[in-house]
């Protein structure tokens, strides 16, 4: 007797667990609704290394200790590097190009605008060109690098190093345009 009382509470502690978790009728938007009014992300990845392909060719890596994913913000969705981030993008025949680090950066998803935070380094491997700024935004639409912050730009191979604050480039470092410039350049004397 003590068998068939101790199966049928069993049974029935089984019946009342299942009738609960299939009671539970949340959809996915009311938890999107329910994670973005508490400010909280809807997945978070830890050690991330994302590869980006086009074709069956890589064309660039993301590699982040943290990132939380804010894609459920209806009017501007983002991602959030909150301890740094390095982008390694691939160009030249898949030979690593450009590479971008930062302490702290925000992309969001709808403009493709990323900003960039905190000892933010970026390197033209190809043409040996280095940017070290405390901010910079990433327009990944147009290729194109903007701050307002100060900056430094080395240029290796034409042996100048220019300062300022305030610059503009092609995402590769070329085409540059900055602000308030300070710094030591080699002209060649037809040049002028």
């Amino acid at each position: 007797m003590k068998i068939n009382s101790y199966i049928l509470t069993k049974n029935i502690v089984i019946a009342l667990a299942v009738a609960m978790f299939f009671s539970c009728k949340n959809s996915t938007k009311q938890v999107r609704d329910f994670l973005a009014e508490k400010n909280m992300p809807i997945a978070v990845a830890k050690d991330a290394f994302h590869v980006y392909k086009d074709s069956g060719q890589i064309t660039s890596k993301l590699i982040t200790p943290l990132m939380r994913d804010f894609r459920n913000r209806e009017d501007h969705p983002y991602n959030e590097f909150p301890k740094g981030i390095k982008i390694i993008n691939f160009e030249n025949k898949g030979k690593d190009s450009i590479t971008i680090t930062g302490d702290y950066a925000l992309s969001y998803t709808k403009t493709a605008i990323s900003e960039i935070r905190g000892n933010v380094v970026v390197i033209n491997h190809t043409e040996a060109s280095k940017l070290e700024t405390d901010q910079l935004f990433w327009d990944q639409k147009t290729k194109y690098f903007f701050s307002e912050k100060r900056f430094t730009l080395i240029r290796m191979k034409e042996r100048d190093t220019t300062r300022g604050f305030g610059f503009e480039s092609r995402e590769n470092l070329s085409k540059w345009v900055s602000k308030n410039v300070t710094g030591e350049f080699n002209i060649k004397e037809n040049e002028l």
